[in-house]
């Protein structure tokens, strides 16, 4: 092996760095085909978990860098033609105490940023909104108990019936056939209007920026998981336990966000996206004062067989 070949490594690890940065560098909101980074954070909890990353990836990178060119040093060094009358050298006090103390102290240096950050996850801060999201199979319904006029309602997957995926002849529809067929539905039809498909609800949860909300999680039936990336939130939905998080979408991001359950449900858990419209404290107010609407519009929501309205 020659030394370019470890230039070439570093160079290598320096770029798979960088490019941890660039998937949410261009202030799109959820998932980017190719992107091998996080999405765009939005709230304090998820700029740490990004700053954490990027700063670990680095620090690995800079281990790995290093034990190549102890490798490649060792292997040139210590060859057969420059050592005809190999080593007999048995151990060495001072290399085994450095190399037990080095990883010791590589080890303490990522527990306290790490340890910090799950204390910040984990500690409930004052609630300016809270939320109850129950997991059923397979959808969401949000409740607003801070909010007596705003009833719960259950936010569904826009899609089509699964006996429509597929033509007369059997095959199976591309993506944007079926988001064709979604969106050539009346207006008062729920429809994706460029939203991304298989994340899009006819009824998104909708909390104000810049508030602490709080969000209660529990499940009706399966074990499901509540997770937002952008907000880096995740968390277990369980039957008969309530599980809280909380996010805090920074000033000046309004708009919607998307997440899915992220735990192993049944049938139809691909098909149970979370979507999170982040408005003003304005449209909020006005939402909330409307009954949880900004206008009303046919959901297909259902509660107990009755129909509830969405939201727009």
């Amino acid at each position: 092996m020659r030394f370019s070949s470890v230039l070439k490594f570093g160079g290598l690890t320096a770029l798979t760095a960088s490019l941890s940065t660039l998937a949410y560098a261009e202030g799109v909101n959820g998932p980017v085909d190719g992107e091998i980074g996080f999405q765009r954070a939005v709230t304090p909890v998820m700029e740490s978990i990004v700053d954490l990353n990027v700063w670990l990836v680095w620090l690995m990178g800079a281990i790995c860098v290093f034990v190549l060119v102890l490798m490649v040093y060792i292997m040139f060094r210590f060859r057969e033609k420059a050592n005809p009358v190999p080593s007999k050298t048995s151990h060495n006090t001072t290399i085994e105490i450095i190399w037990t103390l080095v990883p010791v102290l590589i080890l303490l240096v990522m527990a306290v940023p790490s340890i910090k950050l799950l204390y910040a996850q984990d500690v409930i801060p004052e609630a300016d909104l809270t939320i109850k999201a129950t997991g059923n199979t397979w959808n969401w319904e949000y409740s607003y108990p801070d909010y007596e006029n705003v009833d719960s309602f259950v936010s569904n997957i826009v899609d089509i019936e699964i006996d429509e995926k597929r033509t007369a002849d059997g095959e199976a529809l591309s993506h944007q056939e079926i988001i064709n067929i979604i969106d050539a539905r009346p207006a008062d039809e729920p429809r994706l209007d460029g939203r991304p498909y298989l994340l899009a609800t006819d009824a998104p949860l909708v909390v104000p920026v810049n508030k602490t909300v709080v969000v209660q999680v529990t499940s009706n039936n399966n074990l499901h998981a509540f997770a937002v990336p952008q907000f880096g939130i995740k968390i277990d939905a369980i039957p008969g336990r309530i599980n809280q998080t909380y996010f805090k979408v920074n000033a000046g991001e309004e708009g919607t966000y998307y997440g899915q359950c992220s735990e192993l449900c049944g049938i139809k858990h691909a098909f149970m996206p979370i979507e999170v419209q982040v408005v003003s404290q304005v449209e909020f107010d006005r939402w909330i004062a409307n009954g949880g609407s900004f206008d009303t519009d046919f959901s297909q929501n259902e509660t107990g067989g009755s129909q509830t309205a969405g939201m727009k």
